[in-house]
């Protein structure tokens, strides 16, 4: 039978002081005050000095209150039920359905030992060429998504959640405001994606200790479908709200602050959740995208700092594109040499040739005449931008390499790509062979 405790000896904000024993951290109690019943969550422990983070806050909370221990952490309900659902950042459900109570597994649990995992080896197609061209997207891959406010990263988001060929996605939202939410929502509902779709999603109004559990919950369903042999695509958004709840409830405990006030297990912490992303050997899969936006576009700002040690690359969101750059897949090596022949060699083919022309942008910008050469690097480099790097498009990444192909037919001649002559031979448009 569990201990309940009359008295809080300290209320600071949205964090409790009881003394209690048999406690363990993590743990989940229930605050009974006159407004009614509240979790809250152990986040340190000193002696038999318990603090708890109350979910619903810590106004109307007297120190008469009682707390009563459930003795195990949080907890959520995984069965196929939660398709096509809408819940809450601590589970509970949002789209007004019922209350799912089966099959309770804990969140938070330790990342998969790396024994078991298998090398990655399948590309994640997505539809949208400055990815499955440039910057494949491979299975099991822990990747961020670099922007700053105002870039259309959500429906990024969402348009990777419609066409991303995986068997399951679970958006876990943290800090959306709500019209992103809605947006989320009818979006996947007008694409006929919803069916495949778990929403764990923290509003900017919720508790903030409520953000902080969005990752776990997330992750912690993700893992149970994927042993049973799903392929899983997690989407994350934005991990700089989960960092700014981390520091928020450090400030709240008096913690010792560390870069710009964020605590000093930020690292550890950004990465025990991205550690999650695995491909199982005889099962499935989970992969990461997660959204890091940048205050003020500084890249060394602690969280996409960390974030970029932890993760196999980044997406750079700038200006409504993925720059070519900044963005970078280290596994796009494991997958691209068995997509098609020209894949590797076209993606570097184009990316040299757009970098000339940024070089002639410039001189263009300086005044500099325009030779030949340039006058040719400018007219490749705006039909780069707006039919490979322009968003909007969606298209397979056989139809990618073709376009490639042609815009390449349109602006150069065979020997200017600095391609090799059998791919050439293979690949170059016939109609513009034949015209030329």
């Amino acid at each position: 039978m569990r201990k309940v405790y009359s008295k809080i000896e300290a209320i600071s904000g949205n964090v409790i002081t009881v003394s209690a024993t048999d406690v363990k951290y993590g743990d989940l109690a229930v605050i009974s005050s006159a407004h009614g019943e509240s979790l809250a969550e152990v986040i340190r422990m000193k002696g038999e000095k318990v603090s708890l983070q109350v979910f619903s806050g810590g106004r109307g909370i007297s120190t008469g209150d009682e707390v009563r221990f459930l003795g195990h952490s949080m907890k959520v309900s995984f069965s196929d039920n939660l398709m096509g659902r809408i819940f809450d950042g601590s589970g509970r459900p949002r789209d007004n359905g019922p209350s799912l109570e089966e099959n309770m597994i804990e969140i938070g649990g330790p990342s998969v030992n790396p024994a078991k995992r298998i090398i990655p080896r399948n590309m994640v197609r997505t539809g949208i060429p400055m990815i499955d061209v440039f910057n494949s997207l491979v299975e099991s891959q822990k990747l961020p998504i670099f922007s700053v406010s105002g870039e259309p990263y959500n429906p990024l988001l969402a348009r990777i959640a419609l066409q991303a060929e995986v068997d399951i996605i679970i958006l876990g939202g943290i800090g959306l405001k709500f019209d992103d939410y809605l947006y989320f929502k009818e979006t996947l509902e007008e694409g006929g994606a919803m069916s495949r779709t778990i929403f764990f999603v923290h509003t900017a109004a919720d508790p903030i200790v409520e953000a902080q559990l969005v990752p776990d919950i997330s992750l912690a369903v993700a893992e149970g479908f994927a042993l049973k042999g799903k392929k899983v695509l997690v989407l994350l958004t934005d991990m700089t709200n989960y960092a700014d709840a981390m520091k928020e409830i450090a400030i709240t405990m008096e913690q010792v602050p560390s870069n710009r006030g964020y605590p000093g297990d930020l690292y550890s912490q950004l990465a025990s959740r991205y550690e999650k992303a695995v491909d199982f050997e005889g099962a499935g899969s989970i992969t990461i995208l997660g959204v890091t936006t940048m205050p003020g576009d500084d890249v060394t700002h602690p969280v996409p700092d960390n974030t970029g040690y932890i993760t196999e690359g980044q997406y750079y969101l700038k200006n409504g594109r993925i720059e070519p750059f900044g963005s970078l897949s280290r596994l796009k090596q494991q997958v691209n040499s068995s997509t098609r022949d020209d894949h590797r060699s076209l993606m570097d083919g184009m990316i040299k040739l757009y970098a000339a022309f940024k070089e002639s942008m410039e001189k263009k910008s300086m005044g500099f005449r325009m030779s030949d050469w340039d006058q040719k690097l400018l007219k490749y480099g705006d039909m780069f931008e707006e039919k490979m790097m322009d968003l909007t498009v969606n298209i397979p990444l056989e139809e990618a390499l073709d376009l490639g192909w042609k815009i390449l037919a349109e602006c150069f001649e065979p020997q200017e790509t600095g391609l090799r002559s059998s791919l050439i031979e293979k690949f170059w448009p016939k109609e513009t062979a034949t015209a030329q």
